[in-house]
């Protein structure tokens, strides 16, 4: 099952996209619902209940012009660094250098505001000289909480989510570096790029798929998740110790190599430059970059 938010006619609807990508359907939800895209529809079923009726018209997705599925997340996006093992090695020789290298004993969790997120198709905007010269593309499979929990196990993990999408962790490598920590480096205003839909679980395994990103069609970035250092039940049970996980809670899994700052010279985004991000399973989320 895909589920998409998109804007029609000039109002935002939540839909069920067609098995061969072509249509969406949209549900029977006012507007104040429609309003937080995909969320009610993951709360509405964590506590029991059935998806809304569909409206019965279909609607070309040609027609429609996709948002991210939760265009505001309830709050902040946890976030996952260095979680593929070719890109801790590259950052450890670029000259980021963190930690020397060395692989983690725990995930390295930070976070992005929600106001940072935004529709594929959409631009990533450049805060200018003055502020960042730095700013660097990252391709994730980001999790979708479906039953809420604290103090998960990994082996019940997966038993919590409801589903996956795409986002790509834009970053001001520079801002990250100078202030030590990753939070303000992260959440510039456009720097959460999301979509194009909403995957289930039991359409699409993430544990065992491939991400791809390509910045003007030159492919950059290429893994399969069973290379994560830290798989995604793992991730879910680190991020639920302590602290309670609800519907429609989101986690960016980590990038694979391939980032800008890996470059020498590192590569970062211009204005003009387009990122392509492809998950198997899940889709394609494209942005501009301004």
């Amino acid at each position: 099952m895909k589920i998409a938010t998109f804007r029609w006619q000039g109002a935002r609807h939540v839909g069920l996209v067609s098995a061969d990508g072509s249509s969406v359907e949209p549900f029977a939800l006012d507007a104040a619902q429609a309003e937080l895209g995909a969320l009610p529809l993951i709360e509405a079923q964590a506590a029991g209940k059935a998806l809304p009726a569909g409206s019965g018209r279909r609607l070309a997705l040609a027609d429609v012009a996709l948002e991210a599925p939760i265009p505001r997340p309830r709050r902040n996006i946890f976030c996952v660094g260095r979680n593929y093992h070719e890109h801790a090695k590259e950052l450890a020789d670029s000259v980021f250098k963190p930690n020397k290298g060395d692989v983690a004993s725990y995930p390295i969790v930070f976070s992005k505001v929600p106001e940072c997120v935004i529709a594929p198709g959409d631009a990533i905007e450049l805060p200018g000289a003055a502020v960042s010269e730095q700013i660097d593309y990252e391709a994730e499979i980001l999790v979708v909480i479906g039953r809420g929990g604290k103090n998960i196990p990994a082996s019940r993990a997966l038993e919590h989510v409801w589903g996956y999408t795409i986002v790509n962790d834009v970053t001001a490598r520079d801002v990250q570096m100078r202030h030590q920590q990753w939070h303000l480096g992260k959440s510039f205003d456009t720097f959460c790029p999301m979509g194009p839909w909403l995957v289930d679980a039991a359409e699409c395994d993430a544990t065992a798929t491939r991400i791809r990103c390509h910045v003007n069609g030159e492919l950059r970035q290429q893994a399969h998740t069973r290379d994560l250092i830290f798989d995604i039940p793992t991730l879910i049970e680190t991020i639920s110790r302590g602290i309670t996980l609800y519907p429609g809670d989101l986690i960016a899994t980590g990038t694979p190599a391939g980032v800008g700052l890996g470059f020498d010279p590192p590569r970062f985004l211009r204005a003009g430059d387009t990122v392509r991000i492809e998950v198997d399973g899940i889709g394609t989320l494209e942005n501009p970059v301004r």
